[in-house]
């Protein structure tokens, strides 16, 4: 196959003028004889790099059998021009394009699939018809996909790297990598949905005009930190579609976002991210339009204790009915109890912050929790580092206050010195101040 557009050595734009219509007359009588013709044609074309006039004898030939309606012999020759030698790349490609037309036309599914799978045979390797090759693919792995086979499906699909192909827009290859995201997760293979995610930008979503493909992203995200319990990463996701336009201009959709927004958010585990978005979300003036999920998030935003069985008897009845803490499901179990997880963390930190020392029989009273419940809340929290604590077993003490060393302790008293001998100096200067009035009066 040669390279490049190359410049003719001879031009049978004429020559074609001529016999095309002979060639016409003939296929009413003899249609191998009108094809032997058109090769004959297509070879002294080919052999001359007169780019146009092949192209236009490729597709005549492609055209001839599938308007008779010989796929199988249209398929064939496909694959012969393609393998002649010389064979112009650009030629090539404007055939498979035009067979590409020819699928919606195939007389059954059968047909179809066999023209689809020919089409990718004589692509494969070939970069040129890379783009053609990877559309091809897309209507096979959805025909898998309408029968059932979505593992073939999403094999199909993945194979292709369309990340890596310039000819094609940025729109088309985030279509692509949204649709293998897609067959991954309908397959239950949410690690390779994760990585082929990461191969979409987030910043291609800012633009306008593929706010489409924004809100199909995030949602197929959402999909996978929900598989894997990654609230946090809901919750962002969540915010994500919020700051969509499409969505702010809907009051439905919008409201129903928000309160995912609020549900994830106090079920993440804290941390500082975990602080910081949580009070960003309270401070949206929206927010006060849902009064339940108001109050709730203020709640976990406030040094306060909230005792559970409280939470559920206010909130229980409310939170049940909607998906996310669904009773039916398995995983709104889950999230519910997760819940109650959070409440009783949040109220071990406000402990924290204000008893330095407390008996063990009094923390279990605050928390609503056994002896056992209560140590091991305790010590997950002390694990990962949210708070400090030790418990004193035989005088079943919590000290939640931390030991000072001494550069901490001589630290502090130098601190105090210093803020007092600012004080006495801010005194020193009004009393001066006073007695230069009193002098002046």
């Amino acid at each position: 196959m040669s390279d490049g557009i190359l410049k003719p050595e001879k031009d049978y734009s004429d020559v074609l003028e001529v016999e095309l219509p002979k060639i016409d007359e003939l296929l009413t009588m003899d249609i191998q004889g009108a094809v032997e013709r058109l090769l004959a044609l297509e070879k002294q074309t080919r052999q001359s790099s007169d780019l146009a006039s092949t192209e236009k004898l490729l597709v005549k030939i492609i055209t001839i059998y599938k308007n008779t309606g010989d796929w199988k012999q249209m398929n064939e020759q496909v694959q012969l021009l393609s393998k002649k030698h010389g064979q112009l790349k650009q030629a090539i490609t404007r055939m498979v394009q035009e067979v590409i037309t020819f699928l919606d036309e195939a007389p059954d599914m059968e047909t179809k699939v066999e023209t689809i799978e020919n089409i990718r045979t004589v692509t494969e390797g070939k970069i040129f018809v890379e783009v053609e090759r990877a559309r091809v693919t897309r209507m096979l792995a959805k025909i898998k996909e309408d029968r059932g086979d979505i593992d073939a499906a999403a094999d199909l699909m993945c194979d292709l790297q369309v990340e890596t192909y310039g000819s094609m827009d940025n729109r088309e290859k985030t279509e692509f990598i949204l649709e293998q995201v897609q067959l991954c997760v309908a397959r239950g293979d949410f690690s390779q949905a994760t990585v082929l995610s990461r191969k979409i930008s987030t910043k291609y979503f800012d633009n306008p005009e593929v706010q489409d493909l924004r809100l199909r992203f995030y949602e197929l995200m959402i999909q996978i930190s929900l598989h894997d319990d990654k609230y946090l990463d809901v919750c962002k996701h969540y915010r994500a579609v919020y700051d969509t336009a499409s969505v702010k201009d809907d009051e439905l959709k919008w409201k129903d976002v928000l309160r995912s927004i609020v549900y994830f958010i106090i079920l993440a585990p804290f941390d500082n991210e975990q602080s910081d978005l949580i009070h960003r979300i309270e401070s949206d003036s929206r927010l006060q339009l849902l009064p339940m999920e108001s109050e709730l998030i203020k709640c976990f935003t406030v040094d306060e204790l909230m005792r559970w069985p409280r939470i559920d008897e206010i909130y229980g009845v409310q939170l049940r009915k909607v998906a996310v803490f669904e009773v039916s499901s398995p995983k709104g179990e889950k999230r519910w109890d997760d819940l109650r997880k959070r409440v009783i963390e949040h109220n071990i930190r406000v402990v924290a912050k204000y008893y330095t020392r407390i008996h063990t029989s009094r923390l279990k009273t605050l928390l609503d929790l056994s002896d056992q419940e209560t140590e091991t809340y305790l010590s997950d929290l002390v694990t990962q580092g949210t708070i400090y604590a030790r418990i004193n077993r035989p005088e079943r003490i919590v000290t939640f206050d931390k030991p000072k060393d001494a550069n901490d302790v001589l630290n502090e008293w130098s601190s105090n010195i210093s803020s007092l001998l600012g004080l006495v100096e801010t005194l020193s200067h009004l009393i001066s101040k006073e007695e230069m009035i009193g002098v002046k009066a």
